[in-house]
């Protein structure tokens, strides 16, 4: 095996694993560890934008208070308003950098998204957000000669020694060969896990690694169980989900139902604009009723040049499946989109494990509560990728002692069985984990997941076989959480628990070969 020695390692390159690297450079040499190419992650094709309280009528205290309502009652308001004043911070110095954020007439375009009082959402190229954010810190990154690029490359475990993170192993996809990184401290920023699900917004890479390796090296994982689903993604049979953005809604668009009404007036005070779990659900509910797959999302009462010019790369979209977005009624439903939850850390993206960081949307760092407000996710991972990667910086390096390690190889002859396994694990999430959930789907999904980990519980080198098990372990995770979670929250919503229920104003903590544990929600003094 090929053998690296790095001061930090980052997994994943979305806007988290980007910066953590760019940050980290300043402190030694840093790999990225990437199993597509730098440019393919959710941060790329974030289309809403990123939120900062930058205009004069704004301020991070009113951006803190809408960031916690959406939360519903989960959030850790230290870690809220580090993200609010930190994150105007890094975005002003994106701007100091050559960031080209949106403008007109010299001042910048703050867009309106759903649960926030202000306009405060940066765009840049209109709706390719993400995908210009995600490029420009990509030219930072490729400028740093101390950061070396692995690209098609997968961890597949990360290693330690006396319980400390002491590198990872790895599977180049080109070459076939295993490759082993010592280091000091790794960053992972492998983003989301919404691909378990079989309607997501997300790119095929978005499947949840981050979360087994940590799980599988000993890291708490919390919150899990909040997934929040976009509410408004193209529905089109036999089509991948499209995200049609929420900064559509925020500059005006109509939900409507099969009769024509705008239903979401009469639900909640911010119409279309409510919280994501509200409109999720609610729509939920109009398919149900309606024994259709979709609502419509329209924009006709709309100014069409202005919608066309603003949300240029959705309207070029939508005309390759015949729609004009600006005139057309748009069936839409929702789709798994963003896990809110993830792997537990500290304000500093410090892990339970020493020398294991994590940020984006691998972390659950306390910002998102129960239900992540529209477009704080890109601001998470400027504010907790520098934070992390600070905090890496002052470790000392542990004993270089490797543990024995077993290759791990590409096998052709188990493709077939993993496609098939993992399409019966996305359709038990959608069947039983999906905006609506109870008692006896959970314990129906539990028992699935159980017995696909047991059939594959030996496997040591197979990595299609590996990464069923780690699928089934993830969705396992996830439906412990939804049913020790006997309330209605947020992302999470049951049906024989329908309310919100005081007594689990908590996080939910699990930790591999431990009981689930409850952590209080950290509150500021008044």
């Amino acid at each position: 095996m090929q053998i690296f020695e790095f001061d930090t390692v980052v997994i994943g390159s979305g806007l988290a694993g980007l910066t953590a690297a760019f940050y980290s450079s300043k402190f030694g040499n840093v790999a990225v560890v990437t199993k597509s190419e730098l440019d393919t992650s959710n941060s790329y094709y974030a289309q809403g934008g990123i939120a900062a309280a930058i205009a004069d009528d704004d301020s991070p205290e009113l951006h803190m208070e809408d960031t916690l309502i959406a939360g519903r009652g989960l959030c850790d308001e230290d870690a809220v308003r580090i993200l609010v004043n930190e994150g105007k911070e890094r975005v002003l110095e994106l701007i100091d950098l050559g960031m080209q954020f949106d403008k007109k007439n010299g001042k910048f375009v703050l867009g309106l998204e759903g649960a926030h009082s202000r306009r405060r959402i940066l765009h840049a190229g209109g709706d390719a957000t993400g995908k210009m954010l995600t490029c420009f810190t990509l030219q930072q990154v490729k400028q740093q000669k101390n950061i070396t690029p692995f690209e098609y490359t997968t961890a597949v475990k990360l290693l330690k020694n006396n319980g400390c993170i002491a590198g990872v192993q790895a599977l180049d996809f080109k070459t076939g060969k295993n490759l082993l990184f010592k280091t000091k401290a790794v960053i992972l920023a492998t983003g989301g896990l919404s691909r378990i699900f079989a309607r997501s917004t997300n790119p095929h890479t978005a499947t949840g690694d981050g979360i087994a390796l940590a799980w599988e090296a000993g890291a708490k994982v919390s919150d899990i169980e909040f997934i929040q689903f976009h509410p408004s993604a193209l529905y089109i049979p036999g089509k991948e989900a499209y995200l049609i953005s929420e900064a559509v809604r925020g500059e005006g668009a109509w939900l409507l139902n099969h009769k024509g009404k705008r239903f979401m007036k009469d639900i909640h005070p911010l119409a279309e604009l409510a919280p994501r779990d509200v409109v999720a659900f609610n729509i939920f509910r109009e398919i149900q009723e309606s024994g259709k797959d979709y609502v419509y999302l329209s924009l006709e009462h709309l100014d069409a040049r202005k919608i066309r010019s603003r949300f240029k790369n959705i309207h070029l979209q939508l005309q390759e499946f015949g729609l004009d977005l600006a005139k057309d009624l748009l069936p839409v439903s929702p789709a798994a989109h963003y896990m809110v939850g993830g792997i537990h850390t500290n304000l500093n993206g410090e892990t339970n494990v020493n020398g294991l960081f994590v940020c984006g949307e691998a972390a659950s760092t306390g910002v998102m509560g129960a239900n992540r407000l529209a477009s704080n996710s890109l601001l998470e991972c400027l504010v907790f990728g520098k934070r992390a990667s600070e905090t890496a910086a002052k470790l000392s390096w542990p004993q270089k002692n490797l543990p024995e390690i077993l290759p791990v190889f590409p096998n052709s002859a188990t493709e077939n069985t993993f496609l098939k396994i993992q399409n019966e694990i996305a359709s038990q999430m959608m069947k039983n984990l999906g905006i609506v959930r109870n008692k006896q789907g959970l314990e129906e999904a539990i028992s699935k997941f159980e017995a696909i980990e047991k059939d594959y519980e030996n496997i040591q080198n197979d990595y299609n076989l590996l990464k069923i098990k780690s699928s089934s372990t993830i969705s396992r995770l996830i439906a412990n959480a939804a049913l020790t979670r006997e309330e209605s929250r947020g992302g999470h919503i049951r049906t024989d628990f329908p309310k919100e229920n005081p007594n689990f104003e908590l996080h939910i903590l699990q930790q591999k070969n431990k009981e689930i544990q409850f952590e209080p929600v950290r509150r500021e003094k008044k």
